[in-house]
């Protein structure tokens, strides 16, 4: 199971340098707005030390990791909800992720002009954020106008609750706030959801930043990173030995893509599970509290329709047991059922119809 998110933000902020860096796919970065016409799409495989080790213990024949799919977005400017820009084609666009890397310009550059003309990151993010309130507002209103006539025929509950969802959407959107900001309850986001709202989308803010501020404590809101693209087009061209080096140079722990990975999956509520044997050593991807049969059906459908149990074993115990055979015998692997609630880390062997 791969998930994507969207790259959005101002023209000029770093949004094509930093894809690039991300996604080692080249396109065009120059001093202009609206030079990436077309959303270019990168696959980045999510970088996980335990496959290597499980698939050397299971003598896998491949490793299969899991992927995020970037999706680079031309630069959106004020009134882009309204056509100006390239206006509501990109805006579109962001409805098909899971969630929003919303780049802000931290850095300063006299050579990189600015489309507001200084370089303002909190101006520049309500700018953003209130194109993508507008887009909104404008497709709840006429869902509700469709709804509300509807409800002038015979009563109908479901009806009368997505109205009252709706109106609520509303009156927030005309309060200037995201409806991510929403206390919403599974019934209530799934009516939202039908609607491919943007504002509902969890938001990283990225904050692209000076080279000399890398090591620095910028006390960023929350949700928000700190991340150099100059430096991280840099690493991109390092042996994975000279990126460590490199780090360390730099005084920090993790590059930038491994920070916004480990970021989009507590956003996104993700934990991922694995499996092993001599074929492959494969990661997969679900929701923190998804139940075994759940996990199953991430594999196949199949595999959730026909549960009947899972053979469960922490990654780490299974390593130090030398293998499936030995952990049954040191009685460490365990039989779960149904109710079972996965955890980050487990390596799993599924059993179905």
């Amino acid at each position: 199971m791969s998930f994507s998110l969207g790259i959005v933000g101002l023209p000029n902020v770093g949004k094509s340098t930093l894809f690039q860096a991300l996604t080692r796919n080249k396109v065009e970065a120059s001093n202009y707005p609206f030079c990436t016409i077309d959303p270019n799409v990168g696959v980045v495989a999510v970088p996980d030390e335990r496959l290597e080790k499980l698939a050397l213990m299971s003598k896998s024949a491949k490793i299969i990791p899991t992927t995020i799919e970037f999706v680079d977005i031309a630069g959106l400017v004020k009134g882009a909800s309204e056509g100006e820009g390239l206006g509501n084609k990109f805006l579109a666009r962001i409805r098909e992720v899971e969630a929003i890397i919303q780049v802000v310009r931290h850095f300063k550059d006299e050579n990189v002009t600015h489309v507001h003309g200084q370089v303002n990151p909190e101006y520049d993010k309500e700018v953003i954020n209130l194109e993508l309130i507008i887009a909104d507002l404008d497709t709840v209103k006429k869902y509700l106008d469709k709804l509300l006539s509807k409800l002038k025929g015979p009563h109908d509950k479901i009806a009368e609750k997505e109205k009252d969802v709706l109106e609520l959407a509303q009156k927030t959107l005309e309060q200037n706030k995201m409806l991510n900001t929403l206390d919403l309850d599974l019934d209530e986001k799934k009516i939202l959801k039908q609607l491919n709202l943007l504002t509902i989308k969890p938001i990283i803010y990225l904050y692209n930043i000076d080279e000399k501020d890398i090591a620095s404590d910028l006390n960023l809101p929350e949700n928000s990173l700190a991340i150099c693209a100059k430096i991280e087009a840099e690493l991109a061209d390092l042996e994975a030995n000279e990126t460590k080096e490199y780090l360390k140079e730099l005084g920090i722990a993790k590059s930038g893509l491994d920070n916004l990975i480990n970021t989009s999956y507590k956003l996104l509520n993700l934990i991922t599970f694995i499996t092993t044997g001599p074929e492959e050593t494969k990661a997969w991807t679900t929701t923190i509290g998804a139940k075994a049969p759940q996990a199953a059906g991430v594999i196949h459908t199949d595999f959730e329709k026909g549960f009947i149990r899972a053979e469960v074993i922490n990654w780490q115990t299974l390593l130090d047991d030398g293998g499936w055979n030995q952990a049954k015998e040191l009685g460490h692997m365990r039989m779960e059922g149904k109710d079972y609630i996965m955890q980050d880390g487990d390596t799993v062997h599924f059993h179905f119809n």
